[in-house]
C-alpha cells in the first residue's frame, strides 16, 4: 500500500471508532458529523478490505481484524504525537501536559495526594486526572486511556507491562471504639472475628473483594458480610458507632485518623499488599512520562522512609 494515496487523518477516525464502537460518538470525538464519519468508515473498509465494524442487534461489534488493529494503531498514533511534540526534553515548570492515572482511593489518599501537592509548585501547567480502579486496567493501558495504573502487584502477577514497586502495607482489623466485640485489651479471638458482622470492600456489580477478603475466601473462611462499599477511604467512617468489623490497610487508617476508630491485629495472618505502577511500553522513553514516574517514585520513597508527608 502506497501511503501517498492514503489520508492519514483516517487513522484518527479509526482509533475513535475502535474505542467507541459507535459512529456518532466517534464523530463527536474527532469533530466530524455522523455522515462524514460514516463516509470515513467506508473508506477505511476499502483500505483494510474488511468491514471493521459489524452490526450485532442494536450495537456495533469489532471484527477480528479490527481487534488486532487496536494496539498497533494506538502505538503508531502515540509515536506520531510524541514526534510532533518532541523538543528534546520536558520542562515541568513551563510545559503543558495532562496525565491520567487509574488508582484506588487508598492509593490516591496515601500516595498520589503527595504528588498533587508537589505539582502546585514543581509543575504549575501539568494536569493530573485521577480515575477510579477498573477491571479493564490492562485494556485501558493498551488503548492509551490512562498513562499509569497503580494496583497491587498481586492482582497483575503475570503481566508484560513494565512496572515499578511503590509501597507496601499491612492489613489491620478496624473497629469503632465502642464495638462490643473488641475486648478491653484490644484482643480479638478467631471465634469473635467470624461471628461479628463485617463491612467489606467490593468493586463492580459482582463486588469483587479486596485481597485480604479474597485470601480469607480462598482459605474457606466464611464471615457474615453485613455491608459492602466500593471505597477504602469510607470504611473507617462507616465503622464509627457500629459493631461492624472491617479489614483496613494500616497507612489509610493512620492517614485518616478517624476519631473513635482503631486498628487491631487480625486473629488470622494476612499477606501484605505491594502497590506498583504499570504503564505501556510505548511510554517508557517518553520524557514527560519519565518525569511523572520519577515524581511518584519520590513520593513512594518518602512514605517508605518516613521522610516526607507532602
Amino acid at each position: 500500500m502506497n501511503l501517498r494515496g492514503v489520508d492519514l487523518n483516517l487513522l484518527v477516525v479509526l482509533d475513535a471508532l475502535l474505542r467507541e464502537r459507535s459512529v456518532s460518538r466517534a464523530g463527536e470525538i474527532v469533530g466530524l458529523s455522523q455522515s462524514a464519519t460514516s463516509a470515513a468508515l467506508g473508506r477505511l473498509r476499502e483500505i483494510f478490505h474488511d468491514p471493521l465494524l459489524v452490526r450485532v442487534g442494536r450495537n456495533l461489534a469489532l471484527t477480528q481484524n479490527a481487534e488486532n488493529l487496536i494496539e498497533p494503531l494506538r502505538d503508531a498514533l502515540s509515536k506520531i504525537q510524541q514526534t510532533l511534540m518532541q523538543k528534546g526534553g520536558f520542562d515541568p515548570l513551563s510545559d503543558r501536559q495532562t496525565f491520567t492515572i487509574s488508582a484506588s482511593d487508598y492509593a490516591v489518599l496515601v500516595l498520589l495526594s503527595r504528588l498533587v501537592k508537589r505539582l502546585e509548585e514543581e509543575a504549575p501547567n501539568v494536569t493530573i486526572h485521577l480515575l477510579p480502579r477498573s477491571r479493564e486496567r490492562e485494556k485501558m493501558l493498551v488503548e492509551d486511556r490512562v498513562d499509569l495504573v497503580i494496583e497491587p502487584s498481586e492482582l497483575l502477577p503475570n503481566t508484560d507491562f513494565p512496572s515499578e514497586p511503590l509501597i507496601s502495607d499491612r492489613w489491620l482489623c478496624a473497629a469503632s471504639a465502642g464495638n462490643k466485640i473488641i475486648g478491653e485489651a484490644g484482643a480479638l479471638s478467631i471465634e469473635d472475628f467470624l461471628a461479628a458482622p463485617h463491612l467489606a470492600y467490593g468493586i463492580g456489580m459482582d463486588r469483587q473483594f479486596n485481597l485480604a477478603d479474597q485470601h480469607l475466601a480462598q482459605r474457606g473462611i466464611d464471615r457474615k458480610i453485613a455491608a459492602t462499599v466500593e471505597s477504602f477511604v469510607l470504611v473507617p467512617f462507616l465503622l464509627r458507632g457500629s459493631n461492624l468489623l472491617s479489614l483496613v490497610l494500616e497507612r489509610a487508617l493512620v492517614e485518616l485518623a478517624v476519631p473513635d476508630v482503631a486498628g487491631f491485629e487480625p486473629p488470622i495472618e494476612l499477606p501484605d499488599i505491594h502497590e506498583r505502577m504499570f504503564w505501556h511500553p510505548r511510554h517508557t522513553s517518553d520524557q514527560a512520562h519519565i518525569w511523572l514516574r520519577g515524581r511518584i517514585m519520590d513520593a513512594a520513597i518518602g512514605i517508605s522512609t518516613g521522610t516526607s508527608r507532602s
